[in-house]
Formats: structure tokens, C-alpha cells, sequence
């Protein structure tokens, strides 16, 4: 049950240039699924509210459950939580062109946010902690290596031409927070505050699904 391991800490999306919510797909997405069978109506219903509103506020459905939560006074990380959750593959961030380029960019998107969700589990473990820190400088690397072939294969594509400008704006905001994660480490090893860790890995998540859902979009309707 997703919510069984999400808990009071917060943290603010709304800071971000472009945001992927995790809190609407890895929680309460699977949650609706689970009562479509016994109340179609009312899943779909709820399901298109809460995209519409997230659409506009960024960051409500994360309120929503965290508020949730807070009622029934959970002492367990919201922010670790989503954290651990933020490997589950969800349909809006996965590209479903089969050229190569499409099917690698997948791929390495997928393994870098498999590595930062084993942040928590690995935290404590000082040498398994160093080997996930250059396993993610690693994914890192291969993610915007595949990100550029795309743009590059992609090159002649009308629609990709249009998202040009949004995709080169998306990938800086990528590199931006891929920098200000090597810096949280860095004072991670100073102060021990593992929760800067996670918020951190979350917002380089969000912006590695903001990224798909980008390149999704520019691909959506070419053949």
C-alpha cells in the first residue's frame, strides 16, 4: 500500500521551473487503480480532478497526502518515501517510440532514478554510499549522452524542431540540479543532514521525469 510508507516531512515542489509530481503518480495513482474495479466512476473522476488541478498548482497532490497524514500522525518521511517510490515506472514518463535512441533514453532514465532511490537504504552504509554517489555521477553522464543522441537523430523532425527551445531549457535545468546534488553531498559529509539528500535526489527526479515527459511530447505524434 503506498501510503502505508509515506509520512509528515514536507518539502516544497513549487520552486521548480518545470515539475513532474512524484506524489500523484507513485501514490495516489496506484491507489485509484486499486478502487477503479470497485468504483469506475469515481476513480476516473478523481483521477482527472487531481491532473487537472496539478496541471495548475504543482505540488497539491504532495499537499494533499501530506495533509492526510499529518491528521493521522505518521512520524515516517514523506520526502524519503517518495524518494524510495520514485523508481516505480509510470506511463507519463515513458517514451513509447521504438527507434533505439527513444528505447536507450528509457533506459538510462529509468537506471539513474533507480540509483537515487536506493539513497535511503544506502545512506548509512559509508562504502556502499561512496559506490552509489559514482554510480550516479555514472548514470548522470549516460543519461545526457543519450538525451543528446536523441536531439541529434531527432534532428529533422518537425515537432522536435518546435521543442527545441523547451528541451535545451529543460537539459541545463537538468545539469543545474545534477550540480546542486554533488554540492548537497558534499555538505552531507559535513553536517549529516540526510534529509537535504533526499529532497536533492527528489528534485533530480523531477527534473529527469520533466525531461521525458518533454522529449514525450515532441515525439508524441511523429511515425
Amino acid at each position: 500500500q503506498p501510503l502505508s510508507c509515506i509520512g509528515r516531512h514536507r518539502f516544497s515542489v513549487m520552486d521548480e521551473a518545470t515539475v513532474a509530481s512524484l506524489a500523484l503518480h507513485v501514490v495516489v495513482s496506484p491507489i485509484l487503480d486499486q478502487v477503479e474495479p470497485r468504483s469506475i466512476a469515481a476513480a476516473q473522476t478523481l483521477r482527472s480532478a487531481l491532473n487537472k488541478a496539478e496541471k495548475f498548482n504543482p505540488g497539491l497532490t504532495q499537499d494533499f497526502v501530506a495533509g492526510i497524514l499529518d491528521a493521522e500522525k505518521t512520524s515516517i518521511n514523506l520526502t524519503e518515501a517518495l524518494l524510495r517510490l520514485s523508481c516505480e515506472e509510470v506511463d507519463v514518463y515513458t517514451l513509447n517510440r521504438p527507434e533505439p535512441e527513444f528505447v536507450q533514453l528509457n533506459s538510462k532514465a529509468n537506471g539513474l532514478k533507480r540509483i537515487l532511490s536506493r539513497i535511503p537504504q544506502e545512506i548509512n552504509d559509508r562504502s556502499r554510499f561512496l559506490q552509489t554517489i559514482k554510480d550516479i555521477a555514472g548514470a548522470i553522464k549516460e543519461l545526457l549522452d543519450a538525451v543528446n543522441v536523441v536531439s541529434k537523430a531527432q534532428q529533422a523532425s518537425e515537432k522536435m524542431r518546435e521543442y527545441k527551445k523547451m528541451l535545451e531549457q529543460n537539459k541545463k535545468s537538468f545539469v543545474k540540479h545534477s550540480k546542486s546534488f554533488s554540492d548537497t553531498l558534499k555538505r552531507y559529509f559535513k553536517d549529516g543532514k540526510s534529509d537535504n539528500v533526499f529532497l536533492s535526489a527528489n528534485r533530480l527526479i523531477n527534473q529527469t521525469n520533466a525531461l521525458l515527459r518533454i522529449f514525450k511530447a515532441a515525439s508524441s505524434e511523429e511515425h
